[in-house]
C-alpha cells in the first residue's frame, strides 16, 4: 500500500486518508520502515473503506451560473465577495470551496439557532447553546451540558430534515441515549420520524466539503 510518511518529534504513529484520496501515515523520527509497513497493514482494512468513501463523495459545481439548494432554497452562484444577497450564492474566483464553507458556517447557525429555538419553545425543552461543527460523521449532537452542535452540512439538507436532526438532539436533552423512551419523546414531536431518518441517513450530504 502506498501512503506518504510524515516524520517528526512525536510519539506515536497515525494514520489518515485525505479528501483527495491520498493516504498519510504521520511517525516518530526513530520508527523503522518495517514498522511503519506492519502499521499499514493491519489498519488496511480501515484505509479501504476511506479510499471507497472518497472514491465516492458527491461533488458540487460551485461554477458561475449553477444552482445550489441550502436548505430547501435554490440559489444561483455569481462570483464576489462570498455571500447571500436575494437568490444568489456569490462566491470568490478562487477558493470557493473554502470561502462557501466558511458561510455555510455562520449560515447554518442562524439557521439552525432558530430552527432549535422555536421546537424548543414549543415543546418544552431546555438547552444551553447551539454551536456548528465541521463533523463529517453525524449531523448532530449534544453533551450532557445541554450544547447542541450541528456540522455545517445541514445546509444541504431540506427543511424537514434539518427539522429531525434539531428534534433528535433536543430530545437528547431529556434521554442521553437511544432507549425506547427517547424514541416516544421524537415520535411525540414527528410521527413521521421514522421515514425522516431513512431520507436523512440516504442523504449524501454529509460527504459535502
Amino acid at each position: 500500500m502506498e501512503a506518504k510518511v510524515i516524520r517528526s518529534r512525536r510519539k506515536t504513529l497515525s494514520l489518515c486518508v485525505t479528501r483527495e484520496g491520498e493516504v498519510v501515515v504521520r511517525a516518530p523520527y526513530g520508527v523503522s520502515g518495517e514498522y511503519i509497513s506492519a502499521f499499514l497493514a493491519k489498519h488496511a482494512a480501515w484505509v479501504e473503506k476511506r479510499l471507497s468513501a472518497v472514491s465516492r463523495r458527491p461533488a458540487l459545481d460551485l461554477r458561475d451560473g449553477a444552482s445550489l439548494s441550502l436548505f430547501g432554497t435554490p440559489y444561483f452562484i455569481g462570483s464576489g465577495r462570498a455571500r447571500i444577497a436575494g437568490g444568489t450564492l456569490f462566491l470568490p474566483e478562487e477558493g470557493r470551496e473554502e470561502a462557501l464553507t466558511r458561510l455555510l458556517k455562520k449560515f447554518s447557525l442562524q439557521v439552525m439557532a432558530q430552527v432549535t429555538a422555536r421546537i424548543a419553545e414549543k415543546y418544552g425543552f431546555s438547552y444551553r447553546s447551539v454551536r456548528i461543527s465541521s463533523a463529517r460523521g453525524r449531523w448532530g449532537s449534544c453533551n450532557r451540558d445541554g450544547v447542541i452542535a450541528y456540522t455545517f452540512r445541514v445546509a444541504f439538507l431540506p427543511p424537514k430534515l434539518c427539522e429531525y436532526v434539531a428534534v433528535h438532539e433536543l430530545a437528547h436533552t431529556v434521554v442521553f441515549n437511544h432507549s425506547g423512551e427517547f424514541w416516544e419523546i421524537v415520535e411525540g414531536i414527528l410521527p413521521d420520524w421514522k421515514a425522516r431518518r431513512k431520507a436523512l441517513k440516504s442523504d449524501p450530504a454529509i460527504e459535502y466539503l
